[in-house]
């Protein structure tokens, strides 16, 4: 069964499991260090395929996205998992370029309990705060 038919198509044009399959495939190379060859390679795809996935032009069976999943060293389940990325990360990743978080900074996804998810929560949003501020004084000091 294809995972397109499981949901409909929301606005934007991607179907959400793709969208959300082909950004964390994308964002785990990326955390890998991992090209997208080497994955098509490891997981038994053809680079086209693999390529065509990326691109939102491919629609994977379950057996290709767990292989992939294997040869990402991942459980499944996350990479079909969106609950801790927002919209707009979404489509940055889905863009293809995500942005480089300065030195200090990293991007992890886990299972938390609810008091934790809270208090990364809280994180979140002051890391977020302070990397905006620390963006727009970069582009006022870039300006003059």
């Amino acid at each position: 069964m294809s995972l397109k038919r499981l949901k409909p198509q929301n606005k934007r044009g991607y179907y959400m499991y793709n969208f959300t399959l082909i950004t964390n495939i994308l964002r785990i190379l990326d955390e890998k260090g991992m090209t997208k060859s080497e994955l098509a390679k490891k997981a038994g795809v053809s680079i086209a395929f693999f390529t065509d996935l990326t691109n939102d032009k491919a629609n994977p069976s379950l057996r290709i996205i767990e292989a992939i999943a294997e040869a990402l060293e991942t459980p499944l389940p996350m990479l079909l998992d969106s609950s801790d990325l927002e919209l707009a990360d979404l489509e940055v990743l889905a863009k293809r370029k995500p942005g480089k978080l300065p030195k200090g900074f990293v991007w992890k996804g886990g299972v938390l309990s609810e008091y934790e998810a809270y208090q990364v929560d809280q994180w979140d949003k002051k890391n977020r705060a302070f990397l905006t501020k620390e963006a727009k004084k970069a582009r006022t000091k870039s300006k003059q």
